[in-house]
């Protein structure tokens, strides 16, 4: 059995992610195609416990080499329990966040830089790279206005207007370095259009 595809989502707070690979699966599950929809961090009940430490508002004493050190635990745990079983068995794993979130976050944003933030991530991979990244990209402004129409904001939505804008610059980096695997989508409009800009991005991949 050839072994599934892997397309990862990335972008900013608020960029519509949950909402694209929502609309994704139901297009690839009507095609036929057997999807496992994860998410990061969490994914995993261990993932899940760290996910509520990282995203706890009332936790402003963790460091920014905590935060690199607990994603990148919830990421070993997912890929060993969920995502490699599940490619193995040939099925389509949409993952809401992977190792790109790191590298805009926590390198880039944090400035902890990104030999350091891929040194901590390798064992966690385990060399797996997504076969697609989809990233949604839009102005800042706009994606944490949805973000705070959602209720109240967890740490990490909590955080700066210039911390997001360095997020994306973080984002558009990597894309930058990484055409082929890279789509860039433009995440503004109705559902419905960004929905076929992913199709179109996603090209003859599936």
């Amino acid at each position: 059995m050839d072994r599934g595809r892997f397309i990862t989502f990335e972008g900013i707070e608020g960029s519509g992610k949950s909402t694209q690979i929502r609309l994704l699966r139901e297009h690839l599950t009507k095609g036929g195609h057997s999807v496992r929809l994860l998410r990061e961090p969490g994914g995993t009940p261990i993932g899940d416990r760290i996910r509520a430490i990282l995203l706890d508002a009332s936790l402003p004493e963790l460091t920014d080499t905590t935060e690199m050190f607990l994603f990148a635990a919830s990421r070993a745990q997912l890929i060993r329990e969920e995502v490699r079983p599940a490619l193995a068995a040939g099925e389509t794993v949409l993952c809401d966040r992977f190792v790109y979130s790191s590298l805009a976050y926590q390198a880039h944003a944090r400035g902890l830089g990104r030999e350091q933030v891929w040194t901590v991530n390798a064992p966690a991979i385990e060399g797996l790279l997504p076969d697609r990244v989809v990233l949604l990209d839009l102005p800042p402004a706009t994606a944490l206005g949805r973000a705070q129409a959602r209720g109240t904001l967890d740490r990490i939505e909590a955080e700066s207007l210039a911390f997001h804008e360095a997020v994306r610059a973080g984002f558009l980096d990597e894309a930058s370095a990484d055409p082929e695997r890279f789509r860039v989508i433009e995440a503004t409009g109705t559902p419905e259009d960004i929905h076929e800009r992913v199709l179109e991005g996603l090209g003859g991949l599936l």
